[in-house]
């Protein structure tokens, strides 16, 4: 998948999760969108192991 196809489909995830709008995201930075996911997911979620990272570069091989 392309970058602009990832943050396309990220961009309309934000509008629809956190309401909001083009703008807000394309102002928000990696690091600060990062924070707003792990602050609203489940506490105790395992971390990312050697393997799932492995499997993930496999599956999006352009990074």
């Amino acid at each position: 998948m392309r970058f602009a196809d990832s943050a396309t489909k990220l961009c309309g995830q934000c509008a629809m999760l956190l309401g909001w709008r083009p703008g807000e995201f394309w102002q928000t930075t990696p690091a600060e969108l990062a924070c707003i996911i792990e602050a609203a997911s489940p506490q105790g979620a395992p971390p990312l192991d050697v393997g799932h990272v492995a499997e993930l570069m496999e599956m999006f091989p352009d990074g």
